[in-house]
């Protein structure tokens, strides 16, 4: 979604998600179908400069859209993903952190595997030190 973004109509805040997903009823501000209104799913792939940002401001911007159900932070530096699902007026979170699990996104009836997500990414080696001998 390389010019798609989502605008958080209660705050005025205009965002672009890495991935956006949107189903039902679907509301774009205008005639030009670039801003959406009715996001579902809000995925968000984290790096060291915008980490704090989407946990933080942006996510407490996006939980104000009555559509948005689910909000998934996804580490670009380790096999982690942070999964929020909203519960009435509650945010429940859970956390997907082994490459054999997957991971289920209810509001869109869809089951991805981690291995899919992760694929052909390369982590950096462990700053563990060796055992003792």
């Amino acid at each position: 979604i390389n010019d798609m973004r989502v605008k958080v109509s209660h705050t005025g805040l205009y965002t672009y998600p890495d991935v956006v997903i949107a189903c039902g009823d679907i509301q774009f501000e205008d005639a030009a179908t670039d801003t959406l209104l009715t996001p579902t799913v809000i995925v968000e792939v984290l790096s060291s400069s915008t980490e704090a940002y989407d946990r933080g401001e942006k996510f407490a911007h996006c939980r104000r859209l009555t559509s948005l159900q689910e909000y998934l932070l996804v580490a670009q530096d380790k096999v982690r993903i942070e999964h929020y699902v909203r519960q009435g007026d509650q945010w429940i979170l859970s956390e997907i952190s082994d490459l054999n699990n997957t991971l289920h996104l209810a509001a869109v009836d869809c089951t991805i595997a981690l291995q899919e997500v992760y694929d052909k990414v390369q982590f950096a080696e462990s700053d563990t030190p060796p055992p003792s001998r």
